[in-house]
This record gives structure tokens, sequence and C-alpha cells, in this order.
């Protein structure tokens, strides 16, 4: 009997491995069932999709500048979409926190939609002041129901509304333990809502068989994914798609947006967001992890430098941060106020703004600042310019057909 305890004391320490060396070269560890793979090869549907999309963002920079007039009129592509019909434009103004963009319904030859477009900024300074701002909190709604007006935000980025502000019956009480969010794309958001929720819940009620579609760049992108959680809180379960959209929060925020848009076990290939991104735009990999800022799931990664990618050059990425994807080339270098960014902001005259005295700058090693002028604005185009036909390096560069005749 006492040889059989010790045989079985033998067996269970060679099971859980408490040796000195680990487990004996004999010893085979149970594996796990193999994990199957993603297949990072897009379809040419997504890949034209996609590439529609980033034409219908580039729209939303007339907004604050030339303008967009109904039905669909503006100096940039809105001859490209016969089908659409402009709802209506915002613009918060030209502080920080300042947000543009236009709702419009896409009919027939179009796909059915009711597209929310959420414009970038154009100034690169606002892109990187705003990068560096502290979290805070972030409570999902119906939690942060009520909207307040552009002068109480910008007085009070952290205003919260009071017991009176009317509520969305139906809605579900949420929780997002540990959340933190990037306080300006929040504020940016809250006087956002405040100018679209009234034509989107008409439009909603209208076209109720359309599919609600977001689609943001760069700070627009950040915009764009904070209004798609309430969104999908309010049960209108929008398709999102965004280019450069920068990190908005902490890792438990991550969390919840993958649980929301990528439930465990589904394919990220079929998911109802894709965050697409740039192998040389710097945007995605800010703010820093450092500063306590993470991605998540849906990447969409274009791994081709220059204009024009083809199907090939365009992948589906795997969880949150994927190695293959952008996340490759993000390890950090401390660098002082003398670097190529310091001596930027020196020459821009933003030196006091930007550095408290005592705060030194990390930055990722691949950042490059004229890639804000040229890898972060080339989605499939070159976004950012109200001109016809968009920015004039795009003049002579076509798509064939969109893919029709391959399809």
């Amino acid at each position: 009997m006492l040889r059989s305890y010790f045989y079985s004391l033998y067996q269970y320490l060679l099971l859980f491995g408490i040796c000195a060396n680990g487990l004996p070269t004999s010893q085979v560890p149970i594996s796990a069932p193999p994990v199957l793979s993603l297949n990072r090869t897009v379809s040419k549907e997504l890949f034209y999709e996609l590439e529609e999309l980033a034409r219908i963002v580039d729209i939303s920079y007339c907004v604050g500048t030339i303008g967009i007039q109904k039905p669909f009129l503006c100096a940039s592509r809105c001859q490209e979409f016969p089908g659409f019909e402009l709802v209506t434009t915002w613009n918060t103004g030209p502080l920080l926190a300042d947000s543009c963009g236009y709702i419009a319904v896409s009919h027939f030859p179009s796909p059915k939609r009711i597209i929310v477009a959420f414009r970038g900024t154009y100034s690169v300074a606002n892109t990187i002041i705003d990068l560096s701002t502290i979290p805070q909190e972030y409570a999902p709604y119906p939690g942060e129901e009520g909207l307040s007006t552009p002068s109480e935000s910008i007085a009070d980025p952290l205003w919260r509304p009071q017991k009176h502000v009317r509520r969305i019956t139906g809605a579900v009480e949420d929780k997002c333990d540990n959340c933190t969010v990037h306080l300006g794309f929040m504020t940016s958001w809250r006087q956002t809502r405040a100018e679209i929720l009234p034509h989107l819940e008409e439009a909603i009620k209208k076209y109720s068989d359309y599919q609600l579609t977001l689609v943001g760049h760069s700070l627009g992108g950040a915009v764009a994914a904070l209004a798609s959680l309430e969104f999908k809180a309010r049960g209108w379960n929008p398709k999102v798609t965004t280019f450069g959209e920068p990190r908005i929060g902490n890792q438990p925020l991550m969390k919840y947006m993958d649980d929301r848009f990528l439930p465990s076990g589904e394919d990220e290939s079929a998911a109802m967001y894709r965050r697409v991104t740039h192998v040389d735009d710097p945007v995605p990999l800010l703010p820093l992890e450092e500063w306590g800022y993470k991605m998540h799931a849906g990447e969409v990664f274009i791994s081709k430098p220059e204009l024009s990618p083809s199907v090939s050059d365009v992948q589906h990425c795997e969880g949150d941060e994927d190695p293959q994807c952008i996340t490759g080339g993000d390890s950090t270098s401390m660098a002082p106020a003398d670097n190529e960014i310091g001596k930027w902001l020196e020459h821009a005259n933003l030196t006091e703004i930007w550095s408290d005295g005592a705060r030194v700058l990390a930055i990722p090693a691949r950042y490059k600042l004229w890639q804000l002028f040229f890898a972060h604005r080339d989605y499939f185009w070159r976004l950012g310019l109200c001109v016809p036909g968009g920015d004039p390096w795009d003049w002579y560069r076509e798509y064939p057909n969109n893919g029709t005749d391959e399809l």
C-alpha cells in the first residue's frame, strides 16, 4: 500500500511539473486543441467596400470649409454618389475638441445605408496635443445620457448631465468596470451627439430597413468608435469602419468594445467593426501604451507604404494587437525635448503648450512627424482635401470599376 502511495505521488508531481528543472525530457505535455488560424486575405468585396468608404469619409473634409449642399453637392467627390441624399452636416467649432461631419442616406444604386461620416482634424498641432490628453473614467450609455450645449462642454469638459435629463426608454443599463477613455475624444463625442442624435433618430425611424453605417478618419475615427458603443447600446447595430483611428482608452474599455463587436468565437473577417490601419501611419500607435492606452480588435492592415494598394496588400489582423500588423513596429524609445517632435513644436511655438518643464516625450521608434501629412492620409486615396476629384495626388489614380467586372 505504501508503494502505491508513493507511486501516485510521483505521478502527481510529474503531472503538475513540480520539479526543479520542469517536466522530464521523457514527459510529453498535454497539448491544447489546435487553434484555427485567421484567414488574413481580404475578399475583393471587402476591398472595394473599404475603398468606397474611404471616398465617402473624404467628402467630410468639405464640412467646415466649402461645405456640402442638398441634395448631395460639394467640391469634392459628391458626384461619385448619385444615390446619396444629404440629411445634415455639423461643425462644433475650431477648438481642440472640434468635430465635423455629415449624415446622408444612401439610396439605389448604392446599398441602402444611413451614413454618418466623421471628419478628422485639419490641424496637425491639435492632433499631437490632443493625443497627449490624460484619460478619464468611462461610463457606458445610458449612464452618460443627456447632452450639454457646446458652450457648457467647452467650459467644463467633465460636465455631467443632471437627474432631470431625459433618458431613452428601453435602454439597458450597462457597466464597464475600470474603463478609462481619452478626455478629448469623449468631449468631442459629447458635443457631436447633441448635433446629430435628433437627425439620426428621425432617419432611422423613416428608413428602418437601412443599415446604420459609421465611417471616420483620424480623430473622426475615435469619435466614431465612441458613437458606435452608444448606438450599439441603443439597439441600432451600427456597421463601423475607421481609417487611422487612434487608441481611445485602456484595456478594459478595449475588451468592452471587443465583446460587443466581436463576440468570442466569431470570425474577425465578418466583424461589424473594421479598424483600418496603414504601415507608415503613426496615429494608430497613439496615445502611447505607456500612458495607459490600448488597441481593440477588428484591424484591417494595409501593408503597402505607397498608393495605391491592391487586394494582396490588405489583410485581416488577429486580436487587439497583432504583431504582424500595425503593432509590429511599436517599440518605444525615450527622447528629450530636442528630438524631432520637440524641434517641430518649438518651430510651431507650441513648446509651452506641450511641455510642463518636467515631461519627457516617449514616442514609437517608427513615428515620423511628416507621415501625418502622407501615410496618415493615404487610405486607398489621399484623404483630407475638399477639391474636385479629391487631392490632386489622386487625379490620375483609379480602381477599375470598383471591382464590378471582377465580382
